[in-house]
């Protein structure tokens, strides 16, 4: 995407996996030099075995959160079946793009598993929107995540290897880029459920990165 992502203070991650996808982001929060918050959510759900993650302005990521969970709700009331990841990507994208002369300053990653299998799309503040078939980061910490992600990703990993690689691209990406730090939230969707991880558990795998 544009080089715009880098500018925004957070570090989100997404991984596609053999069996599903897994979204990760750090917690902190700024405003400038200052740490307004040390546990900002950035991963939402927002379908059954859908979840969005958010770099940029909190107040327009929250806004969009609740459109687009309305509009899937809706969707899933009127045709009986859940939208596609794309179809919510599309959904996004075309609002975003609507709203191209008061852009909402958001980088995001949707992800999650339809009918079509796993996939994640990644879209910019004026609408552009890429399938993301691998990996993907978004924010500030970025460039240190990719490091890590463009390393160790491989085609054929399981979402329990693609959950080791995403923590450990957003803990290193907290050790070199000020705007990320705290805490790490972690989704992990396959076909049968949607789980957000213990904070316990992330901590238990964080200290063994550090061993």
């Amino acid at each position: 995407m544009d080089n715009d992502k880098y500018l925004k203070g957070t570090t989100t991650v997404g991984v596609v996996c053999t069996d599903g996808i897994v979204l990760a982001s750090e917690q902190r929060a700024t405003m400038g030099n200052f740490i307004a918050s040390k546990t900002a959510k950035k991963v939402y759900q927002i379908d059954d075995l859908v979840a969005m993650t958010t770099a940029g302005s909190v107040g327009d990521a929250q806004q969009l959160v609740r459109l687009v969970n309305v509009e899937s709700q809706l969707y899933k009331m009127r045709r009986n079946e859940s939208m596609t990841i794309k179809g919510i990507a599309t959904l996004m994208s075309n609002f975003l793009n609507a709203n191209r002369y008061y852009p909402m300053m958001v980088q995001l990653l949707i992800g999650g598993v339809d009918k079509n299998g796993p996939g994640i799309y990644s879209l910019d503040a004026l609408g552009g929107s890429i399938e993301e078939t691998r990996i993907s980061a978004t924010g500030s910490g970025s460039p240190m995540a990719y490091g890590v992600l463009e390393d160790q990703y491989r085609e054929d990993m399981t979402v329990k290897e693609g959950l080791d690689l995403a923590i450990r691209a957003i803990h290193n990406a907290t050790k070199r880029d000020s705007a990320s730090g705290e805490n790490i939230d972690v989704v992990v969707i396959t076909k049968e459920a949607f789980r957000r991880l213990d904070p316990e558990e992330i901590k238990s795998i964080r200290t063994s990165l550090s061993k």
